[in-house]
């Protein structure tokens, strides 16, 4: 697990007169989503959060922004607590907040919502065409998840139970539609028409101790992309 430094810097408590012109400006990209009985509705926000502010321990003169909590989730729609702005106005959001951060040597978006993908990619082009430092980080779980873990399973149900244990429900823990449903049609159903308890993959043998070795494996591949 790797040893977290005691000083991390929250944007939103300095005074703008500290803030140097070198600064990083990490953003912490989530969603408002259910993530199955078992896990809390700000599951990918409180990810994002964890991995930024575990990085940021770690690479000088980075500072963590206010996360994004409410982003591109409608194909959650139809569960409780779901709330979504849509890829386009989400889209918009990322860019005018690169875009008002003038003051900053550069920005990075902490991504750990998959549905933004359509979002953050036309930022993407946005930010080439203006050539402006912002950069887009998405984990990559390749090597750390089972087949078909999409939501709400064996990788996300891990993570909180090592970072923040008390918010997973263990006793409501039950997998999802076997095989998993196609992201074909996830987008054009959404999960409710394929998952009735909103999982996709199998939490039941998630564990704290798979949740410290994919956190700690996410947060070297967000340092490694703020390294010069």
């Amino acid at each position: 697990m790797i040893s977290v430094g005691a000083v991390h810097r929250d944007l939103a408590d300095q005074p703008w007169s500290e803030l140097a012109p070198s600064t990083t400006v990490l953003v912490p990209v989530g969603s408002c989503e259910q993530h199955g009985p078992h896990l809390p509705i700000g599951t990918d926000t409180l990810i994002a959060v964890t991995i930024a502010e575990r990085a940021a321990a770690r690479v000088t003169g980075c500072v963590i922004a206010p996360p994004l909590a409410i982003t591109a989730s409608g194909e959650h729609q139809g569960f409780p607590g779901t709330l979504s702005i849509g890829s386009e106005a989400m889209s918009m959001v990322v860019v005018e907040v690169a875009r008002s951060a003038t003051w900053a040597e550069r920005v990075v978006f902490v991504n750990a919502h998959g549905g933004n993908a359509d979002a953050l990619r036309a930022a993407s082009a946005v930010f080439a065409r203006e050539r402006r430092n912002a950069l887009i980080w998405w984990p990559d779980v390749r090597g750390l998840a089972p087949a078909g873990d999409l939501h709400a399973g064996h990788v996300e149900t891990s993570i909180m139970l090592a970072v923040h244990p008390h918010l997973v429900r263990t006793d409501r823990m039950s997998p999802g539609p076997t095989p998993p449903p196609s992201i074909e049609e996830l987008v054009r159903d959404g999960v409710l028409a394929v998952s009735p308890n909103g999982v996709l993959g199998d939490p039941t043998a998630a564990n704290a101790a798979d949740g410290d070795r994919i956190v700690d494996a996410l947060v070297e591949q967000l340092i490694a992309m703020l390294a010069p």
